[in-house]
């Protein structure tokens, strides 16, 4: 690019700036791009720029990919159900380490960048409790999935505070229950919940692919509400997409004014989707902000 078309790009990405300033933006940081060093850095830095220029950044974490290798360096093969992990105790206890750290490295990458990073466990302070998932109940052969987890409630304090110090949150998707008991969560879910309890402005889900695909295997740019409702009946969306798309459907139908799936192995996928009219994911909303370009439009250059 010419200076002249950096600038141009710059001055394009101001309403986005100006609409965004203090708003919170939840983010979950998974797939093949905390595998790719260039990436991840890349993520880490996307995520300090907007940090400092006022939105407050909330990143939850994935790991799988992690968490595989390491289960099957220990010898064991990982197990799902439904997209879902089954966790006993011994994983469980690889999930922990294999999370801790990835968790500190992106924490660290986030500081190296400018940003102020703060690595959490939803056991500090016990601000996320958990409870076991139940077993599906249109299934009497489900497996016992163990110590994988469901969101009960948060406690927004701990997070709350460090954005108001202009900190950076890391959050390892972990919960605590009653007792004190460890809870792998599925971190599409836990971000999804994390948004709606802090009333975030946005969601974005970073994953694998390019975003949610339709009937003809296309890529949908936008989608409402209750047209990924009829994708998910149909099993158009399967796998492991379906904890995605419904932690993304329970978020704009409880507050969060758009979620977005897109694909982190784009380089600066983040800022594409935040600062440009394009994107590249796709967009869902609630079925009645289903005007998403007149809606965009109006409340980018609202005064």
């Amino acid at each position: 690019m010419t200076p002249s078309q950096k600038a141009t790009t710059l001055a394009e990405a101001l309403p986005y700036l100006r609409a965004f300033r203090g708003k919170t933006i939840v983010v979950r940081f998974g797939g093949q791009a905390m595998a790719d060093p260039a990436l991840k850095a890349g993520f880490a830095r996307d995520v300090a720029l907007l940090r400092l220029v006022g939105m407050k950044i909330v990143v939850v974490h994935g790991g799988g990919w992690g968490i595989d290798k390491l289960m099957r360096a220990m010898g064991t093969e990982p197990q799902r159900y439904r997209g879902h992990r089954i966790t006993d105790e011994r994983t469980l206890n690889v999930v922990e380490m294999a999370l801790s750290e990835l968790n500190q490295e992106l924490t660290s990458l986030i500081n190296r960048e400018g940003g102020r990073a703060v690595g959490l466990d939803g056991q500090d302070g016990r601000f996320i409790h958990a409870r076991p998932m139940p077993r599906p109940a249109d299934d009497p052969q489900a497996p016992d999935l163990g110590f994988l987890g469901d969101v009960e409630s948060i406690d927004t304090t701990l997070v709350e505070l460090l954005l108001s110090r202009n900190f950076v949150p890391v959050v390892m998707p972990i919960g605590a229950g009653d007792d004190g008991t460890a809870y792998h969560i599925n971190s599409d879910l836990l971000a999804g919940q994390l948004a709606r309890a802090l009333s975030a402005e946005k969601l974005v889900l970073m994953t694998n692919v390019a975003g949610v695909l339709d009937r003809e295997g296309q890529l949908a740019a936008i989608l409402k509400a209750s047209e990924a409702d009829v994708l998910l009946r149909d099993g158009v969306v399967h796998g492991g997409m379906v904890p995605r798309v419904n932690a993304a459907l329970q978020a704009v139908r409880e507050g969060v004014r758009s979620v977005h799936i897109i694909d982190g192995s784009v380089p600066s996928a983040l800022l594409l989707e935040v600062l440009t009219a394009e994107g590249v994911g796709t967009a869902l909303r609630s079925d009645a902000q289903a005007q998403f370009f007149a809606d965009s439009r109006g409340y980018l250059f609202e005064e």
